[in-house]
């Protein structure tokens, strides 16, 4: 995001629960439109209007038109890991200007800096409105914001941009830090709505001045129903079924009909397009033109493998399904295991925007589930997962020798939802895509083919499968070993 969003305040006034919902703010010229409002008291037919709305906007989440969330109350923070974790992204963001990261979803680049930036706000009136106010306050305040947007993060950012509808409704907020979090929401696109049933919250009238109030009736201790997600009515010969258990490590186990899949979801599978206009030809200086197989002695001494033996290698090459925060499959890519503590390569493009992942590995009947984004860079198009699983990782090419034109290799992936396929080609070329060095080769490759190895012809990772030239044949892009030994330090 080029320019970060100016948000402005409450433009249309509201005076129900239903033109709160029924409201979507605009964005034009990074301007934004959101809403932050109080509802005060109760009126008598609170209840059911409560569940008219939990009901469809959980249906228009479901469908992918906004997000929507209701909650009782924000957590409290007292597990010293927490404290240790959320302070210390605050810390590195600070002192040393890195995106901020949270545990239970990967935030886009755009994404971080608006969340650096609401905190910045937040800071700013936080020490506008209160008195002596220390540096001290102010990090611990910014802790518990990551906190307690970490906890609703899955529920609201999975699918964020900055134009999406996310409406949020919480109960009977009182303290003053816990209303500037919903303020803090606010300054990353959300319309937030506080029903105060019991009282008012209890700030001051400066920052009652951050929120539009009106009045539904007089105060009550009124009880809601508790929040439930909208679950649609069962369909009958469902392609799979997964059950979410509540430790995300614990392996599930998927029924897969042997059919192919649909259409629909074949369109869903992650390969990057390339457009021709993107390519640079890069000025490589000393990069020898005979053919690998002609080299000899020069060469690596280790011995090649044959197609089938290479071919066996699919065992350390996994399947990748991508959830969102309905379970739904939204695509598939393909992954390299690269450390035996359950480390996985794959690309950034396969795994954003999804809120947990499904990890298939062959020979293996149990299908992995993981939310656990070790490390992704965007520039590189690069992501490490983990899975709680023994792996028996791909050894990455030394680079003792440049690689050639000519050079044979192998790809292995999932294209279209076809578990590890293998193809053979040759390096055809090095590009330079988007001011990355690139390796252009022929080896087929498909959709869901991104986030595979390119072996050479000893088995060893030379690449990963990340695009394909739009319009043509058996033009095919992949991350050199160079950027790959560089950006998995430490876990092969």
């Amino acid at each position: 995001m080029r320019n970060l969003i100016t948000y402005r305040y409450n433009v249309m006034g509201i005076n129900s629960l239903e033109a709160f919902m029924g409201i979507r703010g605009g964005c034009n010229n990074s301007l934004r439109d959101v809403y932050f409002v109080r509802a005060l008291g109760v009126s008598s037919s609170m209840i059911d209007v409560i569940k008219k709305i939990d009901e469809k906007a959980g249906k228009d989440t479901y469908d992918g038109k906004m997000d929507y969330f209701r909650l009782k109350r924000l957590p409290k923070l007292s597990e010293e890991k927490d404290i240790l974790f959320y302070s210390g992204e605050y810390d590195n963001w600070l002192k040393a200007g890195k995106n901020i990261s949270l545990k239970s979803v990967m935030m886009s680049e755009d994404l971080s800096n608006m969340v650096a930036h609401a905190l910045q706000n937040i800071s700013n009136v936080y020490k506008k409105c209160k008195l002596g106010v220390s540096e001290s306050m102010i990090r611990n305040l910014s802790t518990k914001m990551l906190f307690w947007l970490d906890g609703i993060a899955k529920e609201i950012l999975c699918k964020w941009n900055e134009s999406r509808s996310i409406k949020i409704v919480a109960e009977n907020i009182k303290k003053e830090q816990e209303y500037l979090f919903f303020y803090f929401l606010t300054q990353i696109g959300c319309d937030v709505l506080l029903l105060e049933m019991k009282e008012d919250v209890s700030v001051s009238e400066e920052l009652k001045g951050l929120s539009s109030a009106f009045k539904l009736g007089e105060f009550e201790d009124l009880t809601l129903p508790e929040f439930v997600r909208y679950t649609p009515p069962k369909e009958k010969n469902k392609v799979s079924t997964i059950t979410k258990k509540e430790n995300p490590w614990e392996p599930v186990r998927v029924i897969i009909p042997e059919h192919n899949r649909s259409k629909k979801k074949a369109q869903t599978n992650s390969t990057m397009a390339i457009t021709q206009s993107e390519i640079a030809i890069p000025q490589r200086t000393n990069i020898p033109t005979t053919p690998a197989s002609t080299e000899g002695s020069n060469r690596s001494q280790a011995k090649e493998k044959s197609f089938e033996e290479l071919a066996q290698l699919a065992s350390s090459i996994v399947m990748i399904e991508v959830h969102d925060a309905n379970g739904n499959v939204e695509g598939t890519g393909s992954g390299i295991m690269i450390g035996k503590d359950g480390y996985i390569l794959t690309n950034f493009h396969v795994i954003n925007g999804g809120c947990y992942f499904s990890v298939r590995i062959e020979d293996d009947e149990e299908v992995y589930v993981t939310d656990e984004v070790i490390k992704y860079n965007t520039n590189l198009d690069m992501a490490i997962i983990r899975i709680k699983r023994k792996l028996q990782p791909l050894p990455i090419y030394n680079g003792k020798q440049k690689l050639v034109r000519g050079q044979k290799v192998v790809a292995i992936g999932s294209p279209l939802g076809l578990f590890n396929s293998v193809s053979d080609g040759i390096i055809s070329g090095f590009r330079t895509i988007r001011d990355e060095d690139m390796i252009q080769f022929t080896a087929p490759i498909s959709p869901g083919s991104s986030g595979g190895a390119v072996l050479n012809m000893q088995g060893e990772v030379i690449g990963i499968s990340t695009a394909g030239l739009d319009n043509g044949q058996n033009i095919n892009l992949a991350v050199g070993y160079e950027n790959i030994l560089m950006f998995a330090k430490g876990f092969y």
